[in-house]
């Protein structure tokens, strides 16, 4: 099957960090369909050779495995091509159009990693110049809008101009290979399932915490936050993965049906939950590694009195017979301790007590789904060891965990989230993407989020870099009589 590959914003930060190393690592894997064709589109200058060397000059960054050698990264650039554009100009898309039409391929797939802002352009202009045609499908990255009657308009627009089959709204969370397993362990086996009910699970925590500030990105998240770039888009995401009930099957439908229930369920803030069970933060200076860190407001591009997020942690149930009563924790933020996303589902302890077990630390059965930097599960036992002591009669238990790391069971067979992704686009899969009505609902339930905070002169709490957040996020969890994995 002969494709397209359209990157529109092609000398970005993002075709060249996340899209570019995935398409290469999808050809070295020969997964990447043959007879293809990648062609970059920016405002920039560039002849196909310059964009290759330009492309070739950033894989210099990337980790040494998946380096290309100076044979590979030719073969690959055989498929690279640049096409200059002003994207508010409708004769450069015509000019694109030309060029498809020189040699036409089966798929054409036109990749819109641009400002938000230019969205609703693009797919206007692709429209307008025939390219909305059935073998073209439009890949969104996030965010999609910065409110709902944002979202509801670009979507409104992209709609009106292709067939929601058309539209894959890309989330690569749902790329990765932790949540692909996350799915197969519910639904692939029975060990769990019966398990997976508010009977038998106390809490469930979602953690997205980086090492990193905002780099270069000072002047873009500075109009974002956490609440808008992590928690309404990947970490809801995750949040229905864990919380969905089996679907009827595996057609994308029938789980992004599931998935909106999910978000349908969450139960809605009031003004008492929204003050006592959402806290946001800011990061102070402090230390990372060893070497000093500046605060927030003294990152480039930042506003000096900013009041921007750049970490929230909330508190939520969903609403169904399932989950009721069930706490979910999302926490997620930039310049904290370490690099680590997860989740972590604690089930109730054993009704009746026959063994001893430790008095300090997190010693209840967990699951533990690892994002990043690891990959794969844990689970937490207790087990009686080589120590046989009893006390008062009664054996006393130790916790032992099993850890299964999917990058050494599978190796090579791994496939980044990024490369899944794109493969899957250019096969027409949409099990991975977000529907729009999904993406409504998640604005939907953070909107009140932002209305509180835009209401709230306090502004966020300070938190110095180098820790988990502010400590009203500990006391915010303490207040269920829980805490934080690493506080535990």
């Amino acid at each position: 099957m002969s494709f397209d590959l359209i990157l529109f914003g092609g000398t970005g930060d993002l075709v060249w960090r996340k899209i570019m190393p995935a398409l290469f690592q999808a050809f070295r894997h020969g997964s990447l369909p043959a007879g293809g064709r990648i062609v970059g589109v920016a405002r920039d200058d560039l002849s196909d050779d310059q964009y290759r060397a330009l492309i070739k000059s950033r894989f210099d960054n990337v980790e040494l495995a998946k380096r290309p050698s100076e044979e590979e990264f030719s073969r690959f650039a055989a498929l690279l091509g640049y096409l200059r554009m002003d994207l508010s100009n409708p004769a450069d898309y015509a000019a694109l159009a030309d060029k498809l039409q020189q040699r036409p391929a089966d798929v054409v797939v036109m990749y819109v990693a641009t400002a938000p802002s230019l969205f609703t352009t693009v797919c206007e202009q692709i429209a307008a110049a025939g390219l909305n045609g059935p073998k073209t499908r439009v890949v969104l990255e996030k965010p999609l809008g910065h409110d709902l009657a944002s979202n509801r308009a670009i979507n409104q627009t992209v709609r009106s101009v292709l067939s929601e089959q058309q539209i894959f709204r890309i989330d690569h969370y749902l790329g990765k290979p932790s949540v692909q397993n996350l799915f197969a362990l519910r639904f692939g086996n029975s060990l769990f399932e019966p398990l997976w009910r508010r009977e038998h699970i106390a809490n469930i925590q979602i953690t997205i915490a980086e090492e990193l500030g905002v780099e270069k990105r000072g002047a873009f998240y500075d109009n974002t936050g956490a609440l808008r770039d992590m928690v309404q888009n990947h970490a809801l995401q995750l949040l229905c993965a864990i919380g969905m009930e089996p679907p009827i099957n595996s057609h994308a439908d029938a789980i992004r049906d599931e998935k909106l229930k999910v978000l349908r369920s969450l139960k809605t803030w009031t003004p008492e939950t929204l003050s006592q069970h959402v806290i946001r933060g800011q990061y102070a200076g402090g230390s990372i590694d060893g070497e000093a860190v500046p605060a927030y407001r003294d990152e480039k591009g930042v506003n000096p009195e900013s009041t921007t997020e750049t970490f929230v942690a909330l508190r939520t149930e969903i609403a169904n017979w399932r989950w009721a009563g069930v706490p979910f924790y999302i926490r997620t933020g930039k310049r904290l301790a370490d690099r680590d996303a997860h989740i972590e589902v604690n089930f109730r302890p054993a009704p009746h007590a026959i063994f001893r077990t430790p008095l300090s630390g997190n010693v209840g059965n967990r699951l533990v789904i690892n994002l990043q930097p690891k990959d794969g599960l844990e689970l937490h036992l207790l087990a009686q060891g080589a120590d046989q002591r009893h006390d008062r009669g009664m054996p006393t238990l130790a916790p032992v965990q099993l850890d299964l790391d999917f990058d050494k069971r599978f190796g090579s067979e791994r496939v980044g989230a990024y490369e899944r992704l794109l493969l899957d686009v250019i096969a027409g899969r949409l099990n991975l993407f977000v529907r729009s009505d999904e993406q409504e609902e998640a604005w939907r339930w953070v909107e009140p989020i932002l209305d509180a905070w835009g209401n709230d002169s306090a502004g966020p709490r300070q938190y110095a870099s180098g820790t988990w957040g502010p400590s009203a996020s500990s006391a915010m969890i303490a207040r269920d009589n829980y805490c934080w994995s690493e506080e535990c």
